[in-house]
């Protein structure tokens, strides 16, 4: 990408983790989810790099240990 991020829509976002829009529109109402950036009332854009520390930040090891990022 010649060292620029890459921005993703919604619907690219919810393919690269696998929800659903509906499932990120949550996510972002209650918090907790990958960082947005919201350009007008219905322009939602993620950056991939973002998105994919988020992921990397969710994973277990077992059912109730998360491990720890990094």
């Amino acid at each position: 990408m010649d060292g620029e991020e890459e921005w993703l829509s919604l619907t690219q976002a919810a393919e690269l983790t696998h929800l659903s829009k509906a499932a990120l529109a949550q996510l972002r109402y209650r918090g907790g989810g990958p960082i947005f950036y919201r350009l007008s009332g219905k322009t939602i854009l993620y950056r991939r790099s973002q998105i994919i520390e988020w992921m990397e930040g969710c994973a277990f090891d077992r059912t109730d240990h998360r491990l720890v990022a990094g």
